[in-house]
């Protein structure tokens, strides 16, 4: 089977091009790129993005310029070549799960569509992915080898969109471990986790009651956590025991009577022990404080 040839435009380049391609790496491993404006070249083309002024998924034609655009999403934001290429492939990409593939469109693909369509109400402020992608051009001082900065920025895209899958992926799964541990819990106050999972998020959805969440540590230690008022807070919804704050080793065992407790923070959110017993009688300890 021949390879297929793709093309986009020559020069300049944006986030939006370069994450297409990126896009198509994943679905297509081999194949060939051309970067031009020539119709000919354009129209023999099985794949194209970002130019011949086209919107045309069954022929493979991802161009957003043309009058009167190409479309736009429920929450008004346009469609760039990008978001066109995630609306046919993102699905298959993200291996056929519509809950990630429409967690990375929300994530990533709809803010650079927003930012390369002037869309930019509600876009975050700093330094953007699309100016980071930018960046790869050649300034006015270098030499103007715009098909190899391309390349180059190609490559960053392509990771960086892998890497967003997975952790798209991976919040996914992490709520519904700790949607079922809060349905298992034994104290709706105490939520338990048999291993360390992204949690704040999914506790302050579904859990009104919950003070704090024992998980352990990458290093196999036992942790006890507060969960805070409102996420991103530093208020709790219930503070550790206040005689515990900044306690370690031997002081925080003669004040717990435990023999294998190791910290408590100064700032009363998290303390530790070495198994797991030692952490719940932790908690237990903090719930009845």
């Amino acid at each position: 089977m021949n390879d297929k040839t793709i093309v986009t435009h020559n020069g300049n380049f944006h986030a939006d091009d370069v994450f297409s391609i990126a896009a198509l790496k994943i679905i297509f491993p081999s194949f060939t790129l051309i970067r031009t404006r020539d119709n000919a070249i354009i129209n023999d083309a099985d794949v194209v993005i970002d130019v011949g002024g086209q919107y045309d998924p069954e022929t493979d034609r991802f161009d957003h310029h043309q009058r009167g655009g190409a479309g736009a999403r429920e929450n008004g934001i346009p469609f760039s070549s990008f978001g066109l290429v995630w609306k046919k492939y993102g699905l298959a990409i993200c291996d056929d799960n519509q809950d990630v593939a429409n967690a990375v469109d929300a994530g990533l693909v709809s803010t650079i569509d927003a930012i390369d369509c002037g869309h930019v109400e509600g876009v975050a402020t700093g330094i953007s992915l699309s100016q980071t992608i930018s960046m790869f051009n050649p300034t006015w001082e270098e030499e103007s080898n715009f098909d190899a900065a391309f390349d180059q920025a190609v490559e960053f895209a392509h990771t960086l969109l892998l890497r967003f899958v997975a952790s798209a992926q991976g919040g996914l799964n992490a709520k519904k471990i700790v949607a079922q541990a809060i349905k298992q819990a034994d104290d709706p106050r105490l939520i338990v986790l048999e291993r360390y999972t992204p949690w704040k998020k999914t506790v302050h959805s579904l859990s009104e009651e919950a003070l704090y969440v024992v998980y352990p540590s990458h290093s196999g230690k036992w942790i006890v956590q507060t969960v805070p008022a409102e996420l991103g807070s530093f208020e709790d919804r219930k503070p550790l025991p206040a005689p515990w704050a900044g306690l370690s080793d031997s002081e925080f065992q003669a004040v717990t009577g435990i023999d294998d407790a190791m910290f408590c923070h100064n700032g009363l959110f998290i303390a530790g022990a070495e198994s797991f017993e030692s952490v719940m009688s932790l908690a237990t300890m903090a719930l009845e404080y």
